[in-house]
């Protein structure tokens, strides 16, 4: 879905329009300075978080480009599209190929909760995540150069069939894994497709964690991943494997984040002793 990566990732050029002068002013009229005792990532998701929440930054607005946010900020690229990264699987900003990154609508219940039952299950499924960044984010790349129209096609029903299981709330999961392994097909290398089949179904998070399969009830959390896959395939049929992989590893990166913040909530609830009603009931 998005241009922007947490890590090292080829990333797109800034070559969107510049932000109209309000927002451009919302964001640097009173850039915080550095917290050398906090990460600087997260320093800057407190600042920019701040804005979007006391309005300064409104729904619709466009956030300035990397590169005048690490001028503000006096931080590296890398810091800038870590924050912004954090601030998507938040819920806060939507980030689009090309055209840039827009603040969201505020949500009523942003983000699933874990059970702290579930904690060590997401342990190994953010393991899972992390070789599927490293894995998938290469595989986009070399679909978006090997590709023949089949794939293409492939990738098209999957995605389709996809949007009508989100729209009739039924099973959406082999739909999402079939155009994770069109996509290792489509790289013309059988190693990335025999991985893909090994691991199977269970690389998708909802398949094993059950609160994200009560969140998908609400319909949000597979509509944005739905809209992430929209870019990938988009990307891929252009012909455009930086876009690609930068499209795949936010995709992923967003799923790895949006977990990483629930279980992180789930362990301070199980620490200070008050899970009680925390937790949304399992689904069976």
């Amino acid at each position: 879905m998005s241009t922007l990566s947490s890590g090292p990732a080829a990333g797109p050029e800034n070559t969107a329009a510049a932000p109209d002068a309000a927002s451009q002013a919302a964001v640097f009229g009173s850039a915080a300075p550095r917290r050398r005792s906090r990460g600087l990532a997260h320093g800057l998701v407190d600042d920019l978080g701040e804005k979007i929440r006391g309005q300064q930054l409104r729904p619709g607005d466009k956030l300035p480009t990397e590169s005048a946010i690490m001028q503000a900020y006096g931080v590296s690229r890398t810091v800038v599209r870590e924050a912004l990264s954090k601030l998507q699987a938040s819920g806060l900003v939507e980030t689009h190929h090309g055209v840039g990154t827009f603040v969201l609508q505020p949500r009523a219940a942003g983000m699933f909760r874990l059970d702290p039952a579930d904690i060590a299950t997401t342990v190994d499924v953010l393991a899972v995540l992390e070789l599927r960044i490293s894995l998938e984010t290469e595989s986009a790349g070399l679909a978006a150069l090997r590709r023949t129209e089949e794939h293409l096609a492939g990738m098209r029903q999957a995605l389709d069939e996809f949007e009508s299981s989100v729209a009739a709330s039924g099973d959406s999961v082999s739909a999402d894994f079939r155009f994770h392994l069109q996509i290792a097909q489509a790289t013309g290398n059988p190693y990335f497709a025999d991985i893909m089949s090994h691991l199977g179904t269970t690389i998708i998070p909802r398949t094993r964690v059950n609160a994200i399969r009560n969140h998908d009830r609400r319909g949000e959390y597979l509509v944005r991943v739905n809209r992430e896959h929209e870019e990938i395939y988009a990307a891929i049929a252009r012909r455009d494997p930086d876009s690609a992989r930068a499209a795949m590893r936010i995709h992923l990166t967003n799923s790895r984040e949006r977990l990483r913040l629930a279980q992180q909530a789930a362990k301070d609830e199980a620490q200070q002793g008050g899970t009680t009603g925390a937790a949304e009931p399992a689904a069976r």
